[in-house]
């Protein structure tokens, strides 16, 4: 039994996060249009801020909605190794993206978060991507070059880069992991 235990763990620390919702990211993409078209009639920046930090807290509902509902069909533990390693590698862009968010509103740089939120989410897909599916990082790349470009672009364009990355990108991708990959 410890031969199993053994091989099971290992094969386990070894694997690929396959729970990556393919509907979910649609489903972000859908919800982060929207919030588009809300924040674009923002008078204020802080509106514009509120509009996509409530935007944000309902794409990681969506996320993890989506995530359980795909790792329970698929019968795999949300708190397997190549989950964890996923979720370690994500999260501390999307905390430095929150730090700089607050960082760039204090010091007058309102108009450099759109670029700055790309790419920092951007960077969390591609390191958390490490430890999934190869279409991952890919889309993680997509969303560091759109961030990249809105560095030198004009700042109106922000909402674009941002209906762009956080709504085309996470659409396109989502439909092809879910047809490759499952819901």
């Amino acid at each position: 039994m410890d031969n199993l235990r053994f091989i099971r763990e290992t094969m386990e620390r070894a694997g690929a996060f396959t729970a990556v919702p393919g509907w979910g990211g649609f489903a972000m993409g859908c919800t982060a249009l929207i919030a588009t078209l809300i924040a674009a009639r923002q008078a204020t920046v802080e509106a514009w801020l509120t509009v996509w930090g409530l935007e944000g807290l309902v794409a990681v509902i969506v996320g993890v909605i989506a995530l359980s509902h795909k790792a329970r069909t698929a019968d795999v533990s949300l708190f397997s190794a190549p989950t964890r390693k996923f979720a370690l590698s994500f999260a501390p862009p999307l905390l430095v993206g929150l730090l700089l968010t607050l960082a760039f509103y204090r010091s007058h740089l309102d108009s450099a978060i759109p670029a700055m939120w790309l790419l920092m989410y951007g960077t969390g897909v591609v390191t958390g991507g490490a430890f999934s599916v190869r279409i991952v990082p890919v889309m993680g790349l997509g969303f560091m070059l759109l961030g990249t470009l809105a560095l030198f672009c004009p700042v109106t364009w922000g909402n674009y880069f941002l209906a762009a990355g956080f709504g085309g990108l996470h659409m396109l991708f989502g439909i092809i992991i879910a047809r490759r990959f499952g819901g």
